[in-house]
């Protein structure tokens, strides 16, 4: 099993990643505010689908890669640390879009929406990314079990982390986009906080792995 320690940073890791603008909110807002919150809620569960299937890929292949190759771990450390970077970038650069800026989406049935919200997230090179270069970060081979069921707890909590906050959104996706057109600094302080959130922890796993 992961440390606790371990799995409260994945976890904040993961809670900047979800509120980072990005095509599974997008989507997510634009079916919630064009069909109603159901058709948000069952694309969602696409979207969770699709989380499932990339935890699993990664787990297999994370663990089978750390156990063959010496070098595997620093590699994949340095590769988590630039991704945060270059997150943290996307959040502070100026002309960022919101996610509440909605796209007229036609109406679709149950079936359509899951299997929209599953390609959404199956297309998603930021989920594939996160979980190639950000979990390994918190695998340790020695002293905490096997690299596969740590592998699968810290995918499970980000799971359930981003679904959680993805299930409020949708939900709310109509009072939020109102609340922020009526206050757009609002979306300026946000993606700077995730930004500085997400840069400091770059920083952290960097200098950490040094240790």
């Amino acid at each position: 099993m992961p440390a606790t320690s371990d799995l409260l940073a994945f976890a904040l890791i993961s809670l900047g990643m979800v509120l980072t603008p990005g095509p599974n909110m997008i989507y997510l807002v634009s079916r919630s505010i064009c069909q109603g919150r159901r058709a948000g809620l069952i694309s969602l569960g696409g979207v969770a689908l699709g989380f499932v299937f990339y935890m699993l890929c990664a787990a297999l292949g994370i663990t089978a890669l750390l156990m063959t190759v010496p070098f595997a771990y620093d590699a994949l450390r340095i590769g988590g640390a630039l991704y945060l970077l270059y997150l943290a970038w996307q959040a502070f650069k100026p002309g960022g879009r919101s996610p509440f800026a909605v796209r007229d989406l036609p109406p679709d049935g149950p079936r359509t929406l899951f299997a929209m919200g599953f390609l959404t997230n199956l297309l998603n090179p930021k989920i594939a990314v996160m979980y190639l270069s950000l979990l390994p970060q918190f695998l340790h081979p020695e002293g905490h079990g096997s690299v596969l069921m740590q592998s699968l707890v810290l995918g499970f909590t980000q799971i359930v982390v981003s679904v959680s906050v993805n299930a409020v959104i949708a939900v709310m996706a109509g009072s939020i986009a109102g609340f922020l057109a009526a206050r757009p600094t609002w979306q300026m302080v946000q993606r700077w906080l995730m930004g500085t959130v997400l840069a400091g922890l770059a920083v952290r796993m960097a200098v950490e792995g040094r240790r």
